[in-house]
């Protein structure tokens, strides 16, 4: 692969990771109202091309299992409307209710994309 070319995928790649991010500062914990970037809830995003992976962590690990849902639906949700997105995988960790959170946001169908 050409310098050029690689160039242009690297500045794809960096475009996409800044609008996942700017999803996911949109995406608040409904029980104190406050951004889960900016309580660090995010571990992990990895980018492959038109796949995202999030990991994720909830503000304790007994905390109220339909935030954990709605938090994990809205991350999954806002990051696959992106262009060009065509999968996003939610994982939580580090709740009672983690794998049950994972198996119902993960086999949810998608939203429609606009």
């Amino acid at each position: 692969m050409d310098r050029e070319k690689k160039l242009t995928m690297s500045q794809d790649i960096q475009q996409t990771r800044r609008q996942i991010f700017d999803e996911l500062t949109k995406v608040v914990d409904p029980e104190i109202g406050v951004s889960i970037m900016e309580l660090e809830l995010v571990d992990k995003v990895d980018i492959s091309i038109n796949k995202v992976n999030i990991d994720l962590h909830l503000t304790s690990p007994f905390c109220p299992a339909v935030f954990g849902f709605k938090i994990a639906q809205d991350v999954r949700d806002n990051v696959y409307k992106l262009p060009g997105i065509e999968d996003v995988k939610v994982s939580v960790s580090n709740h009672f209710m983690a794998d049950a959170i994972n198996k119902q946001v993960n086999e949810s169908p998608f939203p429609a994309k606009t």
